[in-house]
């Protein structure tokens, strides 16, 4: 065998062992995105609120230790996050368009991160999970959330009694 024909042969199997190598880093890759997708998707169906025994609604707590459930406000979907401290419901300007919501009387928010300008609402009607729909004040302005998301605060919360067990915040309606 010849140099040349070595260094063809060598060349050759070099390609071929890269190829296969490839072949299986991406078979590994598509193997392990489609576990993890799984999984992710069996962690989230974990965290839906439900109807507990007596009608209250559950919201179990999230892997960051946030309590979230969706709703309505207006008949628009958003993902509430859960905020006992809120003294309203809150929803960003944009969100407030898509949902019809104008008008209002102007106010200043205090927010975490300062004073902002917004908005307030009265009688917006507010859905948390399978309970019916209330009529909530409705802050609108809050930069910082999403379009699809939302701060559910006392002026829908005040109308239910309120317990959080273990990893387990419960909504129950008030007779």
């Amino acid at each position: 065998m010849s140099s040349a024909e070595n260094d063809d042969s060598v060349a050759r199997t070099t390609r071929r062992g890269s190829l296969a190598m490839l072949a299986f880093w991406v078979a590994m890759m598509g193997v392990l995105y489609v576990g993890f997708s799984y999984v992710e998707q069996r962690q989230q169906a974990a965290y839906v609120a439900h109807a507990g025994e007596q009608g209250e609604l559950v919201i179990p707590r999230g892997r960051d230790g946030h309590f979230r459930v969706t709703g309505e406000v207006n008949g628009q979907a958003v993902v509430f996050l859960v905020d006992t401290g809120a003294s309203s419901v809150a929803v960003s300007e944009a969100f407030a368009q898509k949902a019809g919501l104008s008008g209002g009387v102007a106010i200043t928010l205090q927010t975490a991160n300062g004073a902002l300008p917004g908005r307030m609402l009265r009688n917006v009607p507010v859905r948390a999970g399978h309970l019916g729909s209330v009529p909530a004040v409705v802050a609108v302005g809050l930069v910082g959330l999403d379009d699809d998301k939302a701060l559910l605060g006392q002026s829908y919360l005040s109308r239910f009694d309120i317990q959080i067990v273990q990893n387990e915040m419960r909504l129950i309606p008030r007779s």
